[in-house]
């Protein structure tokens, strides 16, 4: 694990996509997109059908590891609205486990549609926000450019890409900028944007920002 310091707090860059903040013993994710695979397969795109329970594999392993009490789920949780009803009862039993055990909040993202966000609760615990502020950070699913508060947020699923050896090379990655802090996606079957993509920028608002990957007990840093 690789602690380093944003915004007065300090927090560590997981190589698994996630952030623990020790000082509230919170492991907070971005992207789950839970039940992407079922949602492709039902427009006749079929994929192997294992991409939740290996997402909530992984996290369970981290909640496990780091001892967290709190989970913030930065948005897009779920691939679609009717993604929590889609849940098969292996995958349901495992949420519902990891939602009872720990102080667990839903944020809303651009998949997750309003008419859907009060059902899940009742299928998945949890609570749902549309956004929070925890300890003077802004914890929201997408960034916004004129937000001068501390921000952490997901939605963009940033990856680093290097060439290596003639080899081109992808790491999900951390983004920084002054202010705030993009997350990678956590979920098993998320693709991946640029780090350095101008979408990317323009969120992150004026101003230097790096790409921060971690590797075993360091923390890589790329401007940007």
């Amino acid at each position: 694990m690789v602690p380093f310091s944003f915004a007065g707090q300090a927090l560590t860059a997981l190589g698994e996509g996630a952030l623990y903040w020790e000082r509230r013993q919170a492991l907070i994710v971005a992207d789950l997109h839970f039940e992407k695979a079922s949602f492709f397969a039902a427009a006749g795109q079929m994929l192997p059908p294992y991409d939740t329970l290996a997402t909530l594999a992984a996290l369970t392993a981290l909640v496990e590891r780091t001892a967290a009490r709190e989970i913030w789920c930065l948005g897009d949780s779920f691939h679609d609205a009717a993604g929590c009803e889609r849940l098969a009862p292996e995958a349901r039993t495992r949420l519902r486990g990891l939602t009872a055990r720990t102080g667990w909040h839903w944020i809303t993202g651009n998949h997750d549609a309003k008419t859907a966000r009060g059902d899940w609760a009742d299928h998945c615990g949890g609570t749902i926000v549309e956004e929070a502020e925890v300890d003077g950070l802004v914890l929201r699913h997408e960034a916004e450019p004129g937000e001068v508060r501390p921000e952490l947020s997901g939605h963009f699923h940033p990856r680093l890409y290097l060439s290596l050896r003639g080899r081109r090379v992808a790491r999900r990655c951390f983004v920084e900028g002054p202010a705030k802090l993009i997350l990678p996606a956590f979920g098993a079957l998320t693709g991946g944007m640029d780090a350095g993509d101008r979408a990317i920028r323009r969120a992150l608002g004026p101003g230097p920002a790096r790409a921060l990957v971690p590797v075993a007990d360091r923390l890589l840093r790329f401007p940007l």
